[in-house]
């Protein structure tokens, strides 16, 4: 049986690049850039310049304290609607080689090359993955770097190797020839492993375990007694680069949410309202982003002393708008607010069981109806209007009035 032939393509600086060529004479011409907000917002960074990271920038990262490590810096919004474009180009382009393409995330995907030996000339896998890169530039002007092996954890930690990032001398490309998984992975900190995270990266420091060679002088046995039959098999297979984990055609995003943790709790139900709008605001303009409707919205609040508790509600037909799904959510922060009043510390909103946007369906002539929440082309009309607006002005170009200090 041959090997299985896995890449991981992961476009690079995706958001950075994407606002630099949205905005060519402001962002484009900043090498110290941040994406995710601006100065005056509260939210976080989502992507920044290979310049920014030089000073210790990095996504998930409080704007405030980016803007502290590098005050210099130029903060922009993301621009979700091209970027929503851009992705479906890249994976365009990467479906014309691979047969299987599974969307990971926004800015990665995975292709399963098994059986196409023969269709490129059995040639070495890097060299493919070369051409996949060459192609995806020619197509979208945007470049990615590959990783590719035998497996997806494989592929996942290849990927980061190829990252031509300034100094690393890395070419954009990275494959692990098959059987060389095991001297591979013995380069790596455990905690570099995909969902190896920090609690059970701390019972493997108390075991004396905090890079892969420190768990591959155990045997299985060994391991089974320190941590139970099923993490220790995880683990086992996990530092040989053992993953059967498929590529599948169909992985693309299950569910889009949005969540905020306040610097200080809230108790007041009004500025909860007003935080709900800014995340709804923010999760409908994502989800029409991505060309998709949803027909779930979740609710979930974390209270002062970290009880989590969240509400659901599926309507009958998809939606994309703001004002329905804002509607929705409403009726359950009341739920969950009505239940445990006390002060709050985070708060999200989530949007799934998604669809592709192709066409809105009509409804139908004799069901019931409900004002409140059934979406209406005046609503669909509004929403797209809303998006064209802040895709040539920015995020902030037009907000709902009570997000307006």
């Amino acid at each position: 049986m041959n090997p299985r032939r896995i890449l991981l393509a992961d476009a690079d600086a995706f958001f950075v690049a994407v606002a630099r060529m949205v905005d060519p004479d402001g962002a484009g011409r900043a090498s110290l850039l941040i994406v995710g907000g601006t100065r005056e917002s509260r939210g976080v960074v989502c992507s920044a310049s290979y310049e920014a990271r030089k000073y210790g920038v990095r996504s998930a990262m409080p704007i405030a304290r980016a803007l502290r490590l590098c005050p210099q810096a130029m903060c922009v919004p993301v621009p979700r609607r091209a970027c929503g474009e851009k992705s479906r180009e890249i994976r365009a382009a990467l479906e014309k080689y691979a047969p299987v393409v599974e969307g990971a995330s926004i800015d990665e995907w995975y292709m399963d090359l098994g059986g196409t030996e023969a269709l490129y000339d059995h040639e070495p896998l890097a060299v493919t993955a070369a051409r996949i890169r060459d192609e995806v530039v020619k197509r979208t002007t945007l470049s990615v770097s590959i990783g590719g092996g035998t497996s997806k954890l494989v592929a996942k930690l290849a990927v980061e190797r190829a990252k031509p990032k300034p100094g690393s001398g890395a070419t954009g490309v990275h494959i692990v020839t098959p059987g060389d998984e095991g001297r591979f992975l013995a380069t790596f900190d455990l905690a570099e492993i995909p969902f190896i995270g920090p609690r059970f990266q701390e019972r493997l420091a108390k075991l004396g375990m905090r890079r892969v060679p420190d768990v591959l002088q155990y045997d299985l046995p060994t391991l089974t007694q320190w941590l139970g039959a099923r993490e220790a098999e995880w683990l086992y297979d996990r530092v040989r680069g053992v993953d059967h984990g498929d590529v599948e055609a169909h992985g693309e995003a299950k569910s889009i949410s949005r969540d905020e943790t306040f610097p200080a709790d809230i108790d007041d139900d009004g500025e909860l309202a007003r935080e709900l709008l800014a995340l709804v605001t923010r999760a409908a303009a994502d989800l029409r982003g991505d060309g998709l409707k949803a027909r779930t919205i979740t609710v979930r609040i974390r209270d002062h002393d970290f009880k989590t508790r969240q509400a659901s509600r599926t309507l009958d037909a998809a939606v994309i708008s703001d004002r329905v799904i804002l509607e929705v959510a409403r009726s359950l922060l009341g739920k969950l607010r009505s239940a445990r009043r006390v002060p709050a510390r985070l708060l999200g909103v989530g949007l799934s069981s998604l669809a592709a946007d192709a066409a809105v369906a009509q409804l139908t002539l004799f069901e019931k109806r409900d004002a409140k929440t059934d979406e209406t082309d005046r609503d669909r009309v509004l929403a797209r209007t809303v998006d064209r607006v802040r895709a040539r002005f920015g995020d902030k170009g037009l907000l709902p009035a009570r997000l307006i200090d």
